[in-house]
């Protein structure tokens, strides 16, 4: 057997594990019982997901495909979201009150 995917966790082994599954692959997933003695720590490196040796470069290629979905950022583009646009109005306000205080002495 050999490891088709290193997991960030238990669950995400189990999810990567399922969708091979789901296309016909056998798994076996590993870490059951080491995630639980680190308790709060994180457990990267220890759950990953093994395929036989003659499915291995077939799994690789859905794993690629799995992590292609993924998003890779949540950070969102609106116009709105940006601190900088409510930094500039601010400073536009702040310099129309400041000329009007000029302006009436």
């Amino acid at each position: 057997m050999q490891i088709a995917y290193r997991a960030r966790d238990i669950t995400e082994a189990h999810i990567v594990a399922g969708f091979l599954e789901a296309h016909g692959i056998e798994t076996h997933v590993g870490g059951h019982y080491l995630q639980g003695a680190l308790g709060e720590i994180g457990t990267a490196g220890f759950s990953n997901v093994h395929v036989a040796d003659d499915d291995f470069y077939r799994a690789r290629e859905l794993v690629l495909e799995y992590e292609g979905d993924r998003p890779t950022s949540r950070i969102t583009t609106a116009r709105e979201d940006k601190p900088d646009r409510y930094a500039r109005w601010f400073l536009l306000a702040l310099i129309v009150i400041v000329w009007l205080l000029i302006r009436m002495d």
